[in-house]
């Protein structure tokens, strides 16, 4: 145990985030380089070993939590990053992205605020990369067996890495034009950095990991093709359809898709353009969608220069804190969140549905109408008299997804049964209805998060794995019906 009075001594500290009024104006991460350092042994030392941590259950990932917050108590970071990776390919990821279902399940958690374990991998993995602990790992023998992997976000990479240094020979297609999925183009700079990618995938193919960007399973290489080619294939493509709303006026322009937006705002960060296509830029904007992504678009709206930035949601406004009969511990709450987006600024409305846009001669979207909502007999529905238009010049969807991209051929030419959700069906193994073809990520659990994107790509690597040569070595996988205590 780190400190057997360490969280009666110390408060909860988590990351100082730059001024609001600095970060804006560049594209930086939020939170104020090296600010944890100082603090993170203290905050290590709250961790109470517990008999049973929950905080177990609550990671997808099966994190060592306890192990290495010992480790990073004591300081002693190269022990830290090795129990790190023992169960997390990239940690630099989920330690910035991921919402800590780990936190919500913390034992601490139950009457004080839980340990910042989010915080606390971040310095550990940071510490790694600056101590030049994170080294290649290449496999001791080649097993002659070849593995394609479809779509490179952390289902795709994680997967791909397991199977290289299993030994066998991994190509990653990638249809973008740069490796790392909704990482590299879904996530805005202020959150991730892209140099953390980098240098992953340079780790990646220094182990001997191959990648082909701007290539697309089932357009440029027949499926089928594939197969024949490869040993096994892994599909890691995604959940990439986006939920659209049709609205009278959908049509307009300036009404786009979050994942339409997004991206360009990330090609100016890697020099592919001076000014994105589609800008905030003195507009006033609406963002439809009250989670993650839509958040995401607010703050790029911030950094673009919008005249006003509104976020809607149909649902109501969560509580601030657990509700013990509904949502009790060790469960993961759907809590008011106030990320580093709306600390920048903005309103949030809840409760709220657009009825139509209204546009300009020209076509061009100037209006929002909405009305508010509330639950009648389960549904929801219209509140008479509260009808009101606000101004929209752009307008972001941010309803999340609804399932893998069906239209490029991919799922056809493979011949790959699907769920009633839309999602790939696949077994305990993470293998399909086709030999030899294994999904891992949200095109086969559907949108998810990230820590469950890296743990279905470790999974369904281990799949793979024992399909090719009949025994697996790799670390024993989660199962595709397995539900955490944060669902």
């Amino acid at each position: 145990m780190a400190d057997p009075k360490g969280f009666l001594n110390h408060g909860r500290e988590v990351a100082e985030t730059r001024p609001v009024a600095e970060r804006v104006r560049d594209w930086n991460e939020v939170y104020v380089p090296g600010s944890l350092l100082p603090i993170i042994s203290k905050q290590a030392s709250r961790c109470m070993d517990c008999g049973i941590p929950f905080c177990h259950n609550g990671c997808p990932l099966g994190n060592l939590i306890p192990e290495w917050n010992d480790f990073a108590y004591r300081e002693d970071w190269s022990a830290a990053q090795e129990r790190l990776h023992a169960t997390n390919n990239f940690p630099e990821f989920t330690g910035r992205l991921c919402p800590a279902p780990c936190e919500s399940a913390c034992v601490l958690g139950i009457n004080q605020p839980p340990v910042t374990i989010k915080n606390v991998e971040v310095s550990i993995i940071d510490q790694a990369w600056d101590r030049g602990d994170v080294a290649p790992q290449a496999p001791e023998r080649l097993s002659g067996k070849t593995v394609a992997v479809i779509g490179s976000g952390p289902a795709g990479l994680a997967a791909a890495q397991q199977l290289t240094r299993a030994g066998h020979t991994v190509v990653v297609y990638e249809r973008a034009d740069r490796i790392g999925g909704l990482l590299r183009y879904g996530i805005p700079e202020f959150k991730m950095e892209k140099r953390h990618i980098n240098r992953r995938i340079e780790q990646m193919r220094a182990e001997g990991t191959k990648f082909r960007t701007g290539v697309e399973i089932g357009r440029d290489i027949d499926a089928k093709k594939l197969r024949k080619r490869h040993d096994a294939v892994v599909i890691a493509a995604g959940a990439t359809i986006s939920r659209d709303l049709p609205a009278p006026g959908r049509e307009l322009n300036g009404v786009h898709f979050a994942m339409e937006y997004l991206p360009l705002s990330n090609k100016v960060q890697e020099g592919d353009f001076v000014q994105p296509p589609i800008t905030a830029e003195g507009k006033h904007v609406v963002v439809i969608g009250g989670g993650d992504t839509g958040a995401d678009c607010v703050g790029t709206a911030h950094r673009q220069g919008a005249a006003s930035v509104t976020q809607l949601e149909i649902m109501p406004r969560p509580n601030d804190d657990r509700d013990p009969l509904g949502q009790p511990w060790p469960t993961f709450p759907m809590l008011y969140k106030v990320t580093s987006a709306h600390e920048e600024g903005g309103e949030r409305v809840y409760s709220v549905s657009t009825t139509h846009f209204e546009g300009d001669e020209e076509g061009n979207v100037q209006a929002l109408h909405l009305t508010e909502v509330e639950f009648i007999d389960g549904k929801l529905t219209p509140k008479p008299g509260t009808e009101r238009k606000i101004p929209a010049q752009l307008v972001t969807l941010a309803m999340g997804f609804t399932g893998t991209d069906q239209e490029n051929g991919l799922v056809s030419q493979f011949g790959l049964d699907l769920d009633a959700r839309g999602n790939i069906e696949r077994d305990a193994e993470f293998q399909t209805n086709v030999p030899g073809v294994f999904v891992a990520g949200d095109a086969g659990r559907g949108q998810s998060l990230i820590v469950w994107a890296i743990a279905e790509g470790r999974s369904a690597a281990r799949g793979v794995d024992r399909f090719l040569t009949g025994v697996s070595e790799l670390p024993a996988p989660i199962r595709p019906t397995d539900r955490s205590l944060m669902v």
